[in-house]
């Protein structure tokens, strides 16, 4: 009973209405916590940090993996998990708010394009960051890893088929 509540109407049909007060208010949850997402997500990539000269740009791919890898693990983790995380939520989100963005090669096109804003703005204006091209090739593969782990299958139960 309740898996059959949660399928599409079929063609033609309207869905129930308490299944359409249900989908947007899931919209509008998604939503929401997308603008907190995002507040903390610009809080924490494009504020300043002192690196005393540190910060460079790498703008070829696998230079800073090679570079994260050949440090100690603890370092590593958190440089690697964190480029993987920071976006991570984009792949729940994202098709939950669009169903459009359900297929994983535009939602790779459109946090790709977000991550490699962020990495431009960090390049040009934000002192102390710098751009880096693995930072956005992790930060699109902890989208995906997100979206394949658990953002399609929860837009799908939550918004239809």
């Amino acid at each position: 009973m309740l898996v059959e509540m949660w399928q599409p109407a079929e063609r033609g049909e309207k869905a129930p209405w308490y299944i359409l007060v249900f989908r947007v208010l899931v919209v509008t949850i998604a939503l929401a916590v997308l603008g907190v997402f995002f507040y903390f997500a610009f809080r924490l990539t494009l504020t300043p940090v002192h690196d005393n000269g540190q910060a460079g740009g790498n703008v070829h791919p696998g230079h800073s993996l090679r570079f994260y890898l050949d440090r100690p693990t603890k370092e590593a983790v958190l440089q690697i998990g964190g480029n993987l995380a920071l976006l991570a939520p984009l792949g729940v989100l994202m098709p939950i708010v669009w169903k459009s963005l359900r297929g994983p090669i535009r939602l790779a096109l459109l946090t790709g394009a977000f991550s490699l804003a962020i990495e431009t703005v960090q390049g040009a204006v934000v002192m102390g960051r710098a751009f880096d091209v693995d930072d956005v090739i992790l930060n699109v593969a902890g989208v995906m890893i997100a979206y394949v782990l658990l953002g399609r299958r929860l837009s799908r139960t939550l918004r239809g088929s």
